[in-house]
């Protein structure tokens, strides 16, 4: 391995493990975007082991999501995240199989959709935060824990 690959490894590491749950969250959904996009580019170019390579990883990353929903919490709205990254996780099986792009974009657009939603539910929580008389957390030991997902 290489010093700039110890670096970024270094880099990575320590920023995986200084992140907030939400912080997370988000560092998943921007790997299995970036990996269906490899594996879709992949797809593109007839490029059979970056395409499987890149959809693997995504899928990986959909497994890891589902697996981090604590329906505990709210259970209905964990019901609703599961069964959302369930589907995207079948249609990007299909996609890999069956070589198609219009499955892989959906689930890309689906991908980029939850991104952009966490993102704003990130922001307004932590304004609900910073804000003066702000109602307690619910897990005084986890202030920062997003409903639904486990740190």
């Amino acid at each position: 391995m290489t010093a700039t690959a110890n670096t970024a490894n270094a880099y990575l590491r320590t920023k995986v493990l200084t992140a907030s749950p939400e912080e997370l969250r988000l560092m998943l959904l921007d790997g299995a975007i970036k990996f269906l996009r490899q594996g879709r580019d992949g797809l593109e170019r007839k490029d059979h082991e970056a395409s499987y390579d890149g959809f693997s990883k995504c899928r990986n990353i959909l497994l890891e999501l589902m697996n981090s929903v604590r329906p505990d919490i709210a259970p209905e709205l964990c019901s609703r995240v599961t069964g959302l990254y369930t589907f995207m996780y079948t249609r990007l099986v299909e996609a890999g199989f069956e070589r198609d792009l219009a499955k892989a974009d959906k689930v890309l657009e689906m991908l980029e959709f939850e991104r952009e939603t966490w993102v704003l539910a990130m922001r307004k929580a932590a304004e609900e935060r910073q804000s003066p008389g702000a109602a307690a957390p619910a897990e005084p030991s986890r202030p920062n824990a997003p409903l639904c997902v486990q740190g």
